[in-house]
C-alpha cells in the first residue's frame, strides 16, 4: 500500500504538470490540442516519468527540475503509440480501451498530434529549465539523452528493425536489440535524464541506466506474455495482436516458461543494481516487481 500510495502521488504530480504544459485551447488549430490530450491522457502508467522523477530523487535530487524532462519523455513516448498505431504500422484500432488516435480524428491529425507531442516534448524541456533556473550543463546533458534514445540510434532505430524483421525468421540476439532501442532506449534515458539532473555521480548513473536497462528489457518480453495470456478487458486492446502482426516475440522464440524465467532473472539484476543505494532504493526495487506482476 505504501508503494501505491508513492505511485499514485506520482502520477498525479506528472499529470498536473503535462496537463498544465498541453492545456486545451480554443483557437483555429484547437483540434491538433484535443487530439494530442486524447492520447496524452488516456490512462498510461506513466512508467517513464515516474522512472525519471525516481532516479531524481535517489541521487537526492530536486524533482521540480526532473519534471519538464520526466513530462517530455511521456510525450515522446505518447506520440510514438499515435504513429505506431496508424495503419502504415501496426493498423491497431484501439489502445487502452478506446479508439486509436487516428480512429477518433483521422489519420492527417493523428500524425500532426504526434508531431506536435514531439515538439512540445524539446520546448517544455529546454524552455522550463531555463525558467526554473537548473544547473544547464546538466539540462542539455539529460536533453541530449533523450534525444539520441528517441531517434534513429534509439527507438526508431527498434521500430524500423521490428517492421523490416516482420514475416521473417530472427533470433535472440536480433529480437533483443530490436527491443533494447524500440522500447528500451527511451526507458534508459528516463533513468540517466533524472538521475543525471538531480547530480547523480558517474557510479550511480551507470547503475540506474543498468537497472533500467534490464527492467526496460522484462517490460517488453512481459508485455509479450500479456499478448498471449492476458485479459483483453484489463489490456484495452486485443490479445494475440502480435501474432496477428506475424511478429516475433520472445514468448513465440523462445516459450512461455522461458520467457517467464527471464523476466525473474532480469528483475533479479535490475534489484541488484540497487544496492549501490543503501536505505535508498525501496520504491525502484517495488516498482521492479510491480513490472514483473502487471497485468496491464
Amino acid at each position: 500500500m505504501e508503494f501505491k500510495q508513492a505511485l499514485n502521488e506520482k502520477i498525479n504530480f506528472i499529470n498536473m504538470h503535462l496537463n498544465r504544459y498541453v492545456p486545451e485551447k480554443e483557437n483555429y488549430q484547437s483540434n491538433i490540442y484535443r487530439a494530442m490530450r486524447y492520447s496524452l491522457f488516456a490512462g498510461g502508467k506513466r512508467l517513464r516519468p515516474v522512472i525519471t522523477i525516481a532516479c531524481c530523487e535517489i541521487v537526492g535530487g530536486n524533482v521540480n527540475f526532473a519534471i519538464p524532462l520526466a513530462c517530455a519523455i511521456e510525450m515522446i513516448h505518447t506520440y510514438s503509440l499515435i504513429h505506431d498505431d496508424l495503419p502504415a504500422m501496426d493498423n491497431d484500432d484501439f489502445r487502452r480501451g478506446q479508439l486509436t488516435n487516428h480512429k477518433k480524428f483521422g489519420e492527417a491529425i493523428a500524425i500532426l498530434a504526434g508531431d506536435a507531442l514531439l515538439n512540445k516534448a524539446f520546448e517544455v524541456a529546454v524552455d522550463e529549465s531555463i525558467k526554473n533556473g537548473v544547473n544547464l550543463e546538466r539540462a542539455m546533458k539529460a536533453i541530449s539523452v533523450i534525444a539520441n534514445a528517441s531517434g534513429s540510434e534509439g527507438m526508431i532505430g527498434g521500430q524500423v528493425v521490428d517492421l523490416e524483421a516482420e514475416n521473417k525468421e530472427i533470433d535472440e540476439q536480433h529480437l533483443k536489440y530490436m527491443h533494447l532501442h524500440k522500447t528500451g532506449a527511451l526507458i534508459i534515458a528516463s533513468a540517466e535524464a533524472g538521475a543525471i539532473i538531480g547530480g547523480a555521480t558517474e557510479d550511480e548513473l551507470q547503475a540506474l541506466a543498468e537497472y533500467s536497462k534490464n527492467i526496460g528489457l522484462a517490460f517488453q518480453i512481459q508485455d509479450d506474455i500479456l499478448d498471449i495470456e492476458g485479459d483483453q478487458e484489463i489490456l484495452g486492446k486485443p490479445i494475440g495482436s502480435d501474432i496477428n502482426n506475424k511478429k516475433s516475440t520472445f514468448v513465440s522464440l523462445m516459450g512461455m516458461d522461458k520467457s517467464k524465467a527471464m523476466v525473474r532473472d532480469l528483475t533479479d539484476k535490475a534489484l541488484d543494481k540497487l544496492k549501490i543505494f543503501p536505505n535508498r532504493e525501496w520504491f525502484l526495487a517495488e516498482l521492479a516487481n510491480y513490472l514483473v506482476n502487471r497485468r496491464r
